[in-house]
C-alpha cells in the first residue's frame, strides 16, 4: 500500500487551499486490494481555514473505492528555537548494508521498485528494524516526488520489515496507516525503525519513527490483522 498511499498524499497536496502549510497526519485507511491496473484518485477540501484545514482523498478501481485517505494540515511556523522530542538520527545509509533478493513467500513487484539499506534486522529476518528505503522509479511518470510522496511511499513498510512471525504460517495485514509528521523530508533516503508488537487476541500494532539523513520527521503506526494461515 506504499505507492497507493502515495498517490492519495499527491492528491491532497494538489487538493490544499493553503500554500503556506504543512501536512501534520494523514491516514490511510485500506478498503480492499489495489490492483496493478489503472485507477483514479480524487481529493477535496472538507474543512478549510486559515489556520487548519482538513482534506480527504479517495482512490477508485474499477468503479469501487479501493483506499480512503484523511489528512490534517496546518499553517506553518517557525518553532526551530523551542523543537525538542523528535529523537536522534540514525546511522547514514552509506553506513548500511544492502539487502538482496525476497524472503521466501514475498512476491515480485514493490520489493524490487525500491533498494534496501540495513542498519538492524529488515524483511530477511524477524524482529524489530532499523533500514533506509528509496525509490528506484518514479510514483507518477514524468515527475519528481516530493518528499512526503516518498515518506508515504515508505511508511506502510513498517510491518512488513518489522514483522515477528513466519509468512508461511501466518497473516499479520494492516488495515490502515497513519503518520504524523513534524516536517517534510529532504533528499531520495527514508529512513525506518520499526518494531511490531502483536497482542493476544489477534490484533497487532506496527511502529515506526521515521527518518530523513538529517534526523526524524515522524512516525508511522498500523493496526494489524493477526491470524493464522
Amino acid at each position: 500500500m506504499g505507492p497507493p498511499s502515495a498517490l492519495l498524499l499527491r492528491e491532497l497536496e494538489r487538493a490544499a487551499s493553503n500554500p503556506d502549510g504543512s501536512f501534520a497526519r494523514i491516514t490511510v485507511e485500506i478498503l480492499g486490494p489495489v490492483p496493478v491496473a489503472e485507477v483514479e484518485v480524487r481529493a477535496k477540501v472538507d474543512r478549510p481555514g486559515r489556520s487548519v484545514e482538513l482534506l480527504s482523498a479517495e482512490l477508485v478501481a474499477g468503479g469501487r473505492a479501493v483506499a480512503r485517505a484523511s489528512a490534517w494540515r496546518m499553517i506553518a511556523t517557525d518553532t526551530t528555537e523551542v523543537s525538542a522530542g523528535l529523537g536522534n538520527p540514525l546511522r547514514s545509509p552509506e553506513q548500511a548494508e544492502p539487502v538482496f533478493g525476497r524472503p521466501e513467500g514475498w512476491h515480485p513487484g514493490y520489493l524490487d521498485a525500491m533498494e534496501w539499506l540495513s542498519l538492524k534486522g529488515g524483511i530477511h529476518e524477524l524482529g524489530d528494524a532499523t533500514v533506509w528505503v528509496r525509490q528506484r522509479v518514479p510514483l507518477v511518470e514524468g515527475e519528481r516526488p516530493s518528499g512526503l510522496q516518498r515518506l508515504l511511499t515508505v511508511a506502510d513498510s513498517g510491518n512488513g520489515v518489522s514483522n515477528r512471525l513466519d509468512l508461511r504460517r501466518w497473516l499479520f495485514i494492516n488495515t490502515e496507516l497513519t503518520v504524523h509528521v513534524w516536517r517534510e523530508p529532504k533528499g531520495e533516503w527514508i529512513g525506518l525503525d520499526a518494531t511490531t508488537a502483536v497482542g493476544s487476541n489477534g490484533v497487532g500494532t506496527a511502529s515506526s519513527v521515521l527518518h530523513d539523513i538529517d534526523g526524524p520527521v515522524g512516525r508511522g503506526a498500523q493496526a494489524l490483522l493477526v491470524r493464522p494461515r
